[in-house]
């Protein structure tokens, strides 16, 4: 019998299908045994513990049905839950450090920042509106950043990421900062939110 959901991983799952209409795929989970941490993968490698994809052609197993999602998590009630990008949205990653720093600066003038999450592994997740990886790469050039070496990623399509309330290594939980509006499924544009990004990374960049 499969240990309880005590992560709630299914209910967040259904959610994002059902309130939010985005796509998930089922991920792997982290494992304890005889003191040692691992992944559902099985590779005692693995750099990205219970933080991708539980098989290598995920991107033909996206979906947005909840049978499909009640099926997975039933099975795999640890499985992580994985996101998909490019398709309801992208992502805007960065440091946390640099990332709450930028987002104090968003709320300050007043501009909405969009859903954030947080890793474990103290990386930010700023959801903007999807097919953004050439809009960021102009944008950034606009503002003097083009030549420079950001720790400021777009994850577009082909990418994912690693939702909440999902276990991420031995670090803990991914969780949300902001969490998504309950107003439709707005998404600020990558332009509102990266002058103060790049800004942020910037800084920490120089530090």
């Amino acid at each position: 019998m499969p240990p309880a959901d005590g992560l709630g991983l299914l209910e967040a799952a259904l959610g994002y299908i059902e309130d939010r209409h985005w796509d998930v795929v089922l991920g792997t989970s982290v494992r304890r045994e005889n003191g040692m941490w691992s992944c559902s993968c099985g590779d005692p490698r693995c750099a990205s513990v219970g933080a991708h994809p539980a098989v290598r052609d995920w991107q033909k197993k996206i979906s947005a049905a909840p049978s499909r999602a009640h099926e997975w998590w039933t099975e795999q009630p640890q499985g992580s839950i994985i996101l998909p990008t490019g398709r309801s949205f992208d992502v805007l990653e960065c440091a946390e450090a640099a990332g709450l720093l930028a987002l104090a600066r968003l709320e300050r003038s007043g501009v909405s920042p969009g859903p954030v999450a947080a890793t474990p592994s103290r990386r930010l997740y700023f959801l903007v509106q999807p097919n953004s990886r050439t809009k960021v790469a102009k944008t950034l050039v606009g503002l003097g950043w083009g030549r420079s070496t950001l720790d400021l990623a777009c994850r577009s399509a082909g990418d994912y990421i690693v939702a909440p309330p999902s276990r991420m290594g031995t670090r803990g939980q991914v969780q949300w900062v902001r969490t998504p509006a309950d107003s439709a499924r707005w998404l600020p544009d990558p332009e509102e939110v990266l002058a103060p990004l790049a800004y942020a990374c910037g800084l920490h960049r120089i530090r």
